[in-house]
């Protein structure tokens, strides 16, 4: 899949309408915050990996609008589903999907980030988010690195390609990259990376891990197609 066309002709920007009375302020409607008329191109990524492993906090902190969450709290009726082990003051689980959106190279890239939920269970919604996708970044927890396998096998499945980032929880055990491929079954070719979820510079380099990746990766499909 190739980067979709974008075009606009205005110059859109966060906006109200400002001829609105003060009598009018309440019912006047909450602001908007259109795609910017810099971008050229835009692209769908996904961000898969286990329960618990950090896909809302990362699309959350780097988002430039307000991120879409569809959360549920955690009720008695997960008990012996989800494993809250790791994991012990999660009070909330992503049901549906999250959005976010940002924008790279100067501002003509817009990514349309998809967070897909952890559970299993909601496979047959991981493959509707994920069809159509550039590519996908599949987060990781040392702690439970056998949590990524669904995701990692549907991916593979897919044919879409990805780029791993562990995300270093406080406390989480440290390996060998090497180990960590292993325990992943990685392709040699598979970027490999490390962030914290809850930092917006290093979810960005992930970030910017994939779509280099998939920059390459693109490149490299063309050369083979033209042989």
């Amino acid at each position: 899949m190739d980067f979709a066309p974008w075009s606009d002709g205005a110059d859109r920007t966060d906006r109200t309408d400002a001829s609105a009375g003060a009598g009018d302020a309440d019912r006047a409607d909450p602001p908007v915050t259109y795609v910017p008329a810099t971008v050229t191109r835009s692209a769908k990524i996904v961000v898969a990996g286990g329960f618990g492993v950090g896909k809302t906090t990362l699309i959350g902190s780097v988002s430039e609008v307000r991120p879409l969450r569809m959360e549920e709290p955690i009720t008695q009726a997960s008990a012996g589903v989800d494993d809250l082990r790791g994991t012990p003051h999660k009070t909330t689980t992503t049901v549906a999907m999250d959005f976010g959106r940002i924008h790279m190279a100067g501002g003509r890239l817009a990514l349309y980030l998809f967070g897909l939920p952890g559970q299993s269970r909601f496979q047959p919604l991981w493959e509707d988010l994920a069809e159509g996708a550039l590519g996908c970044l599949v987060l990781a927890d040392t702690r439970d690195l056998d949590a990524s396998h669904d995701a990692l096998g549907l991916l593979d499945g897919a044919g879409i390609p990805y780029a791993v980032a562990i995300n270093t929880f406080p406390g989480s055990p440290s390996y060998p990259e090497a180990e960590l491929r292993e325990a992943l079954a990685l392709e040699p070719a598979t970027p490999l990376t490390y962030c914290d979820a809850r930092d917006r510079t290093s979810s960005l380099h992930a970030l910017i891990t994939l779509t280099e990746y998939l920059s390459e990766h693109r490149s490299a499909a063309l050369l083979e197609s033209r042989r």
